[in-house]
């Protein structure tokens, strides 16, 4: 069988809000690649954050490992280019090309992309990516490729000019059933339909090309929505992502997988299945088993992290089948609001009170129990020895992979663009780093 193409589709700020998780949400081209792929109930991000989110992907390995622990658009940057997987399937045969949005790195798009080392860039222009890969796709390169296309959809802002009637419309569960908070989740679902649409028309552009049988087709997103206690949140709600793979022939599709994944075993997973010699680095494990039918699982813990976004906010978190313990660093009494997007929901509920709420220093949810990560059984007595493991788990992962937040404050490099964390938006002027 000759090598497959990769396309890797990957959209902000969408979560799991979508039709193929139940949502009402239309994505008809998301829902089709689902039937005929493999849906995954329970992947992942490695961080609630864009750039932490994206290089803990294209790295295989946790965001501090990977030296990517804030924004590109911020100042930060990856730490080493040359562990992203394009060069490791280079070596492997593959040409790589970049249509749109790549945010591993604080240079300008067009010459962040040339840093990160792609062979093709299409465009960096976020509403031109669609047409641009699909011009990509009907070119027939020669030889296999690896295609990225970073969609901007569903990042804010949010179209406010659309025919989803908010009336109809149903928040996410950890919001009130309040006018804004619809209008604001109405507006998503109007931006998830135009990214579907852009979708739909690079998939399609396989389909015309006949080489949709030998495409592995990868469709994700970097964390959950940019709504506050979600993106930038290490509950489920914010770590929570859409994965849906079709395999090219490699896997039987149509099916739907319950076992835990994180990000960083995609890059395992491609390794093992086009026979590629696996990078040292990797911290992932191969999914492989889980496509073919042969296993249930393949992890028993998975580890997210954020250390700055727009502001800095130390927090790191374990979660396991059942338990999801999360840690602080920073001693906060209160929310750090500008590291929540502005938007409705973020108005209604800071209007009434929200940003006055003081974070907990460490929380223990049972998410089988209380899927919503309400409950704190931190001080429980009888979560005692769920506590105590669920802690030793997260100190033994933080030292095995040298996490800097074990020697303190992390700083942030010179040029980074900052908040103050004690500010209300992340449009309030920058602090000095």
């Amino acid at each position: 069988m000759p090598k497959p193409n990769i396309l890797y589709i990957h959209s902000h700020d969408t979560g799991r809000y979508l039709q193929p998780y139940g949502h009402a949400v239309p994505t008809p081209n998301l829902q089709r690649l689902a039937e005929q792929g493999l849906l995954f109930r329970r992947a992942y991000c490695a961080a609630p954050t864009c750039s932490p989110s994206r290089a803990a992907l294209l790295t295989g390995q946790a965001p501090h490992s990977a030296g990517m622990l804030g924004l590109a658009n911020r100042g930060f940057v990856l730490g080493d280019f040359s562990q992203h997987i394009i060069h490791t399937l280079k070596a492997a045969g593959y040409t790589s090309a970049l249509a749109g949005i790549q945010h591993l790195t604080n240079a300008d798009f067009h010459r962040g992309a040339e840093a990160v080392g792609y062979d093709h860039i299409l465009t960096t222009e976020r509403d031109l990516a669609h047409t641009a890969a699909a011009d990509f796709i009907r070119s027939a390169p020669s030889e296999p490729f690896w295609l990225t296309v970073g969609f901007f959809e569903t990042h804010r802002e949010y179209p406010i000019e659309h025919d989803v009637n908010p009336a109809y419309v149903q928040p996410p569960a950890l919001f009130p059933d309040t006018p804004r908070v619809r209008q604001d989740m109405a507006n998503y679902i109007a931006m998830a339909r135009a990214l579907d649409d852009k979708i739909g028309h690079v998939l399609a552009a396989l389909d015309e090309t006949g080489i949709r049988e030998n495409t592995l087709v990868i469709y994700t997103t970097d964390h959950g929505l940019a709504f506050p206690a979600m993106k930038c949140s290490l509950t489920d709600a914010g770590i929570g992502v859409a994965l849906i793979m079709q395999g090219a022939g490699h896997f039987q599709g149509g099916r739907a997988i319950d076992a835990m994944v994180s990000h960083i075993d995609i890059f395992p997973t491609l390794c093992d299945l086009l026979d590629i010699e696996p990078p040292t680095w990797l911290q992932g494990h191969s999914m492989l088993p889980l496509l073919r039918g042969e296993a249930d699982s393949i992890r028993d813990e998975l580890f997210a992290e954020v250390s700055y976004h727009a502001a800095y906010e130390p927090k790191r978190a374990v979660r396991s089948e059942r338990y999801k313990y999360i840690r602080r660093y920073d001693n906060r009494e209160s929310p750090v609001l500008s590291n929540i997007d502005d938007g409705l929901a973020k108005s209604e509920i800071v209007d009434f009170g929200f940003g006055e709420q003081a974070p907990a220093p460490e929380q223990l949810y049972d998410t089988l129990l209380d899927p919503n990560e309400r409950i704190n059984l931190i001080d429980d007595p009888g979560h005692a020895a769920v506590l105590a493991d669920m802690r030793a788990r997260l100190d033994n992962w933080m030292r095995d992979t040298d996490d800097p937040l074990l020697g303190g404050h992390i700083p942030a490099p010179p040029e980074a663009e900052l908040n103050d964390p004690d500010g209300r938006s992340p449009r309030d002027p920058y602090m000095q780093a």
